[in-house]
């Protein structure tokens, strides 16, 4: 197994303590052994980054690059920029793996020629334990070798399907030729990476079985609860995201199909800024996510993205909440003139 292709497994590590040696054994345990791992060090400021160098100085086969703070995005970038194997991968310091998930999604890749093979995942509750299947065999179940953009259309109609990007092997050399990287700073950055590699992917395939194990906890990205200023900040992460998704269909409109799927998938991510204002208690803040979305333009991607009669409603449902809503004072006028930035 040692002669077979590489696999560079790509790890960006900050402060997850006491679950990075059990994530770290599960990749030793892995039964695809042609491995490089490359840890970076994302400024930690736990005991995690003694751990990595205790693996590093134990197997020569993992390497640690050192950084300081710069979000995952940045660590990920750098990681592929170390690369030497013919397909990267990319793990969650305190997730797991299961031991054929390599083997299994290598095999696929060499014989079938692959750009991207992807598995199921299980997703796990770290508090209370309660698993559950990533995406339920009812909604998709293995596929065949198809193009990246067919794969991301069966793979978006099923609404279970997450972009992360731990789920699947990538052909490293058309993440070069095409110059992907990962947005530094941007929460949620998985949404636009896998997007743009699937639609350059010529040959896909998934399988139903889950390989990995995806931890939920109560500091992940997704379950921090967030107040005021944060609350609105957070939400221009998703803002961005609707824009640069937007960009990149118009960008490949005449390069691949833009299946409805697609669209709509702006319009979802808009849909769900909308629904963060419906939540949010403070009137001011919600008057600044509010001014957001519409200086932002975000609510002309909104409506301009739908492809089917149920979007159309519910942005048509929203476009009357947010003008209902809508602060038409100079405090308002104020804060929409303010940019839309996220670091």
């Amino acid at each position: 197994m040692n002669d077979s292709p590489k696999l560079s497994v790509i790890i960006p590590l900050y402060n997850a303590g006491e679950h990075f040696a059990a994530c770290m054994d599960s990749l030793l345990a892995q039964t695809w052994t042609a491995l490089e791992i490359i840890i970076v060090n994302d400024g930690s400021t736990d005991n995690s980054a003694s751990i990595a160098q205790a693996y590093a100085d134990a197997h020569s086969h993992i390497r640690v690059i050192h950084q300081p703070n710069a979000g995952a995005s940045v660590a990920r970038n750098r990681g592929v920029e170390a690369a030497t194997g013919d397909y990267v991968a990319f793990v969650d310091a305190d997730d797991l793996l299961y031991p054929r998930m390599y083997e299994t999604l290598m095999g696929m890749a060499l014989r079938d020629d692959l750009d991207v093979a992807q598995c199921n995942a299980d997703w796990s509750d770290r508090s209370s334990g309660h698993t559950w299947l990533s995406i339920p065999t009812g909604r998709l179940t293995s596929t065949g070798v198809m193009t990246g953009p067919d794969w991301l259309r069966k793979a978006l109609a099923t609404r279970r399907w997450t972009h992360v990007v731990w789920m699947g092997v990538y052909r490293l050399s058309l993440i070069r030729d095409i110059k992907l990287t990962f947005v530094p700073g941007l929460h949620h950055q998985d949404i636009l990476w896998t997007t743009e590699f699937m639609f350059n992917a010529r040959r896909a395939r998934y399988t139903q079985e889950a390989y990995y194990k995806y931890f939920l906890h109560n500091q992940s990205v997704s379950r921090v609860k967030r107040q005021g200023t944060q609350h609105a900040q957070y939400q221009r992460h998703y803002i961005k995201i609707t824009r640069l998704l937007d960009k990149l269909n118009n960008d490949y409109a005449n390069k691949i199909p833009v299946y409805p799927e697609f669209r709509e998938q702006v319009t979802r991510e808009a849909l769900r800024v909308c629904h963060s204002v419906r939540k949010e208690k403070d009137n001011d803040i919600k008057q600044i996510i509010i001014a957001d979305i519409f200086s932002s333009g975000m609510y002309k991607r909104l409506i301009k993205n739908v492809r089917t009669p149920k979007l159309a409603y519910q942005a048509m449902l929203w476009s009357y909440r947010l003008y209902r809503w809508r602060d038409k004072s100079a405090f308002a006028r104020r804060t929409a003139r303010r940019p839309i930035r996220v670091r």
